[in-house]
């Protein structure tokens, strides 16, 4: 479409200008279309810097409050780190995040976002980081390909049992996979989360 609206105004160039105007204002012509590609570039690039960043920040918040977390992710075959803001407003609130997923052993990075429904009375905010960590390419694969969702009324499993210490802070979510969660009042020791959606972000991937 561009390519035939620029031919078109290029021939009317050719005819109305004078030679020597005529290179001049066809490259401000091809710059015009240019530019729009470059900006929507950049956008989706400093997108994915302020994703980055803010899942370093969940690492970062997570590894002070459990030290021993350092070790889990980076013995493990990949992690994820998410930053959430949620807002719960008298009936009901909706909550979103964004984050990414890390390969430890090529270091391939996934852009993921999260969607979070409540239901309740009452008014309040939650603001919470989390990390997940996952001890084989089975169970990393898995969340990026296929997501992960919590039903209704959906609790982790457990807490670092047999692990040891390990662990130590972590919730079980499933086989292979531990959470860290930090919300304002420190780790949390228990999860329950009600329809929260965890998906990989077509726009930014």
């Amino acid at each position: 479409m561009y390519g035939a609206w620029f031919g078109a105004v290029s021939s009317i160039i050719v005819h109305k200008v004078p030679i020597m105007n005529r290179r001049v204002v066809i490259l401000a012509l091809a710059s015009s279309l240019v530019l729009p590609a470059q900006a929507f570039a950049a956008s989706k690039e400093e997108k994915q810097a302020e994703v980055r960043k803010a899942a370093q920040k969940a690492l970062s918040a997570v590894y002070q409050a459990q030290p021993a977390a350092r070790k889990a992710v980076q013995s493990a075959a990949g992690y994820a780190a998410f930053s959430n803001f949620g807002m719960k407003i008298l009936l009901a609130g909706s909550g979103k995040g964004e984050g990414v997923v890390v390969n430890n052993k090529t270091k391939e990075t996934t852009y993921m976002k999260m969607a979070e429904l409540q239901a309740g009375l009452g008014m309040g905010i939650k603001n919470f980081q989390q990390v997940w960590v996952f001890e084989n390419e089975s169970a990393l694969k898995n969340f990026i390909t296929s997501g992960w969702t919590f039903g209704g009324q959906a609790t982790a499993a457990a807490k670092a049992g047999g692990s040891g210490g390990a662990y130590e802070g972590a919730i079980a979510v499933a086989p292979g996979v531990w959470l860290y969660q930090l919300t304002d009042k420190g780790l949390a020791v228990e999860f329950t989360a009600k329809g929260t959606k965890y998906y990989a972000d077509d726009e930014l991937n």
